[in-house]
């Protein structure tokens, strides 16, 4: 017994529809950017960062310590810029990352917010 459907075995016919001249299709539209930002607090160490970036994003130590490196002058960090969709993702997986179980005060993961880039 199969399971294509055709089990009458009849001829399948497909339909091609061919491009109506004159009428130009217009290229795809670049979905519009969005900044992730990880926002600096005390309750998270050097190493918790540098693990998470590695973890969540690919970053290699070097990349992830200067990006944790910015986070205490500034206070917030641009770790990627992405589309809308991904950013809400990569936002939602920093909050999920977990605790800090190098120091016994922290309560929870880091945050991050998205932000439209200019």
């Amino acid at each position: 017994m199969s399971n294509s459907g055709n089990e009458a075995n009849l001829p399948i016919q497909t339909e091609l529809r061919s491009r109506q001249p004159g009428i130009k299709e217009s290229p795809p539209r670049r979905l519009p950017p969005y900044h992730v930002v990880l926002l600096n607090d005390n309750d998270h160490t050097y190493d918790y960062v540098i693990e998470m970036l590695g973890t969540l994003f690919g970053y290699n130590t070097t990349k992830s310590f200067v990006m944790a490196d910015q986070l205490n002058p500034h206070g917030r960090v641009i770790v990627v810029t992405t589309h809308k969709e991904l950013a809400e993702l990569k936002r939602d997986q920093i909050h999920a990352f977990g605790r800090d179980r190098r120091l016994d005060r922290c309560a929870g993961s880091m945050s991050a917010v998205i932000e439209p880039a200019p």
